[in-house]
This record gives structure tokens, sequence and C-alpha cells, in this order.
């Protein structure tokens, strides 16, 4: 139960020295983040219709 203890005090000591980013940081890494799993998520099923296609010809 002690270790218990030290662990959630460690914990809260941890949390008051990070920095937390600003709000408007915080949307500009969002939109950044779900961008990039569009692009991705179009590069990647792009890429995948085209070997579809070419799988098809053989």
């Amino acid at each position: 139960m002690k270790k218990l203890k030290s662990f959630f005090r460690g914990v809260k000591k941890e949390g008051k020295t990070v920095r937390w980013p600003s709000g408007k940081t915080l949307v500009n890494y969002s939109v950044i983040t779900i961008l990039m799993l569009v692009f991705f998520g179009l590069f990647f099923e792009l890429l995948n219709l085209i070997f579809t296609l070419i799988g098809g010809l053989f």
C-alpha cells in the first residue's frame, strides 16, 4: 500500500512539471494530425486500387 501511495505522489509531482500546450497549439496539432491521417488513408487506398488493377491484368 505504501508503494502505491508513493507512486501516485510521484505521478502528481510529475504532472505539475509538464508544460501543457495552449489551446491554439492543441488545435493546430489536432488539425495537422487529422489531415495527415486523411492523406495517408487516401494514399494507401490509391496504392491498393493500383495493385488491384495490376493484379487483375495478370
